[in-house]
């Protein structure tokens, strides 16, 4: 099979691989569509790899015994590789797993388990039925396209009538912009680059502020009333984002952090006196693919905004180059054009 290789700094392509072998519980998925995420950071770095990919949907091609799926099935191919058997995955929450990629939940066969590539080896409990009306395009959108905001929307319990203010219209966040709107909820969306802050406000955020304005907490009460939003979604892993919801965030408001900061100097006196709520958010529960596969059937029209590029895999190098300029929203690889 074909599998994307990083060669060196701007160099990237497509190297051969054996093809999996369904083995137990793993089956062998034909990847149709191969979401992009933040691999591209590496791109321009040192250092070399084969491994690249975490979203993907496509169709089971191969069985070694009978299982929650079965061959010829269009699926959502779930991210990670835990254990499936301890107190979280049992409940649903296999992305907080404690034993992800660790033997034996990882197949032994070498350079399967990437998604920038033309197959994978999962197991069968990861892969979600994909409904017929959904192309595996608008179906693989339901790994971290809108997967991490669609979990932040429902812990927080955003509705009508709230509003939700967003920092970082990467992918993540404008996904975030779709799963806020699609509840009826009036969006502020935080992002300084040009093409991104045009890309929200299609998708349907109500205003874009910019965060390298000086008064901008004081550009979000104005749009709040004074009062500040209901609920905050940090998705731009940085840090001044994380102080920017704490200091405008409602008093008994809400907070979810997505972006995968690494360190952040909580303003902890504001979390106490305001009484805000944090949530760590990663991705969503099985229990709610159901309800992400009836709200994707619903936006498939945001999806097309959202999804702004496609390319062959082939075209690797490309697609990582346009990554960098940020002159995108959600791209997204075809193995096998």
């Amino acid at each position: 099979m074909k599998v994307v290789a990083k060669f060196g700094p701007e160099s990237a392509g497509l190297i051969d691989k054996p093809d999996p072998v369904a083995t137990g519980r793993f089956a062998v998925v034909k990847i149709h569509s191969a979401p992009m995420c933040t691999e591209y950071k590496a791109f321009k770095n040192e250092g070399e790899s084969d491994s690249f990919g975490h979203e993907a949907a496509g169709e089971v091609v191969e069985m070694a015994q009978e299982g929650t799926v079965k061959v010829g099935d269009r699926v959502v191919v779930m991210p990670h590789y835990p254990c499936g058997k301890c107190y979280l995955c049992l409940a649903g929450e296999y992305a907080h797993c404690q034993h992800d990629h660790q033997p034996p939940n990882v197949p032994e066969q070498t350079g399967v388990t990437a998604t920038y590539a033309q197959y994978i080896l999962k197991r069968d409990w990861q892969l979600v039925p994909i409904p017929e009306a959904l192309s595996y395009h608008h179906a693989g959108m339901a790994c971290c396209g809108l997967g991490s905001t669609f979990n932040a929307m429902r812990l927080m319990n955003v509705k009508a009538l709230d509003t939700v203010l967003i920092t970082g219209m990467g992918p993540i966040g404008l996904g975030g912009v779709i799963n806020a709107v699609y509840r009826g909820a009036h969006v502020i969306a935080v992002e300084s680059h040009p093409y991104r802050a045009a890309l929200a406000k299609k998708l349907g955020a109500a205003e874009v502020v910019n965060p390298q304005d000086e008064d901008v907490s004081d550009q979000i009460r104005d749009l709040t009333d004074g009062r500040g939003p209901d609920k905050g979604v940090e998705c731009s892993a940085a840090a001044a984002a994380v102080e920017l919801l704490i200091d405008v965030t409602r008093p008994k408001g809400q907070i979810s952090l997505i972006g995968g900061i690494r360190e952040v100097a909580i303003q902890g006196g504001n979390i106490i006196n305001k009484g805000l709520t944090l949530h760590g958010t990663r991705h969503y529960s099985l229990v709610d693919t159901p309800a992400m596969m009836q709200m994707i059937t619903q936006v498939k029209a945001q999806l097309d905004t959202f999804i702004t590029h496609t390319f062959p895999m082939r075209q690797i190098q490309e697609a990582w180059a346009l990554q960098c300029t940020h002159d995108c929203g959600k791209v997204v690889l075809d193995p096998w054009a």
